[in-house]
């Protein structure tokens, strides 16, 4: 019998970024925009690409149902947007999909980000 291929969880994908020294999360600020705390930076959609995106599903919680949003910036940072989707999402009204809609998406390879 065939093993299950084992899928990466939210956890283990913080976690990797972590270890990468990756710990920057943007938040929507009540301004419309991104805000790195980590960096001191607030950003505009023009501001980031999107780099990668994870999507998570839980098998038994919907509560479990999330995206992550690498991004990087215009001057090389990586960092992340998370979001629950769903009823259990934390952005409420359109502005925060109105944002992403806005970032320009430019996938890279998931080894090249984690070198």
């Amino acid at each position: 019998m065939e093993q299950p291929i084992e899928m990466n969880t939210l956890s283990q994908i913080l976690e990797k970024l972590r270890k990468k020294g990756i710990d920057n999360e943007l938040k929507m600020t009540d301004h419309g925009k991104m805000q790195s705390k980590t960096l001191d930076k607030i950003y505009t959609p023009e501001d980031l690409n999107i780099v990668k995106t994870y999507r998570f599903e839980g098998m038994s919680d919907p509560g479990d149902s999330s995206v992550l949003y690498m991004v990087e910036d215009s001057d090389k940072n990586i960092g992340y947007i998370l979001d629950s989707y769903g009823a259990y999402s934390d952005n409420d009204g359109p502005a925060f999909a109105d944002f992403l809609k806005k970032i320009n998406t430019v996938d890279r390879d998931e080894q090249e980000l984690f070198r």
